[in-house]
């Protein structure tokens, strides 16, 4: 199936609120919770792709010629990609009924560990959420990456167990879901985690521990300094916070602060290959894609899966080779005009 074909085949079945549009820019469903818009107007979905698009990529063919080498490394795994598909949770809320959270990652886990690059997992208020995606993650060796909420702390330690018990080889907790609704008011507390809270919990970790939902450099130091291994420079969509900076506008100034000590990774309106080379230009280590991947799942399963990841690869591939990048490694920010 082409990509065209399988956006085609979402439409007839992804529910009520996921346009499947040709390009998710964030404006068809622009605020729409339930669904996968963002939060108050919507702004910050749409500012993510957008600003992506107002970086360009500066073209110098004379170099050695062929195939760039798209491969990565990332704690002590390697990948076929630089990028991630990200996580997901409450898939029969947002995107209909085709599909629950178990089935979802079951598709999502095992396809993109075929494709050579790992799947990022949700969390949410039914514990199964989670427990079904360490049970993928577990089928196919550990090649995957359970996000746990910041939920308080006994419940994080009771997640954390399900991770290790999946031999996930990393793991990673969306701080910034402190802004969902369902996290807000709980007895115990949930949400915002103080320095020594999250170096409690990346304590409980035995494998690299990643925090998402990075936004300053401020934040970055913070997480640094609770001892994480990695970040994900992310505002989760637009959807817990509206009138955020894009990813893009932040990403440079935290790489520089962050000055190699931690794992850089980046989200939100990353829609193409040469927005992967992009964000690996001004210093990303790797990039998540969130929710195209749910479109081609709807779509056609693993084998849209397959399709979106050989996609947003051959486009990478086409970038590094136009712009004189023979490997992941020759990335440099001066092959981008910001």
């Amino acid at each position: 199936m082409t990509y065209e074909e399988i956006l085609k085949e979402a439409r007839t079945c992804i529910g009520q609120y996921c346009k499947a549009c040709p390009v998710c820019n964030g404006k068809a469903c622009r605020n729409q919770i339930p669904g996968p818009g963002a939060k108050g107007v919507g702004d910050t979905a749409i500012r993510n792709y957008d600003k992506w698009q107002e970086i360009r990529v500066n073209m110098d063919t004379i170099c050695a010629g062929g195939a760039a080498d798209t491969s990565v490394e990332l704690f002590g795994k390697a990948f076929k990609y630089p990028f991630f598909a990200g996580p997901v949770g409450a898939v029969n809320l947002h995107y209909g009924e085709k599909y629950n959270d178990q089935t979802y990652n079951d598709v999502l886990v095992s396809a993109c560990a075929k494709a050579g690059i790992a799947a990022v997992t949700g969390d949410g208020v039914d514990a199964n959420v989670m427990k079904f995606a360490c049970e993928a993650i577990k089928k196919e060796s550990g090649m995957g990456i359970p996000t746990i909420k910041p939920w308080n702390l006994e419940t994080v330690k009771e997640k954390m167990e399900l991770a290790k018990q999946a031999k996930a080889f990393a793991v990673a907790m969306d701080i910034d879901a402190a802004g969902l609704p369902f996290l807000k008011n709980m007895t115990p507390p949930a949400g915002r985690k103080t320095v020594e809270e999250l170096h409690e919990i990346v304590s409980m970790s035995d494998v690299p521990f990643i925090v998402k939902g990075i936004m300053t450099v401020r934040g970055a130091l913070k997480a640094e300094a609770a001892g994480a291994d990695a970040i994900v420079v992310s505002n989760h969509g637009g959807r817990v916070l509206d009138q955020c900076p894009s990813t893009a506008e932040v990403l440079p100034e935290i790489v520089d602060a962050v000055k190699g000590k931690m794992k850089i990774f980046v989200d939100g309106g990353i829609r193409s290959g040469t927005d992967v080379f992009k964000a690996l230009a001004l210093g990303a280590d790797g990039v998540f894609i969130c929710r195209p991947f749910v479109t081609a799942v709807f779509g056609a399963g693993e084998e849209g899966v397959r399709t979106y990841i050989e996609k947003i690869g051959s486009e990478l591939a086409d970038t590094m080779e136009m712009c004189g990048a023979a490997s992941i490694k020759e990335i440099t920010r001066d092959m981008v005009r910001i």
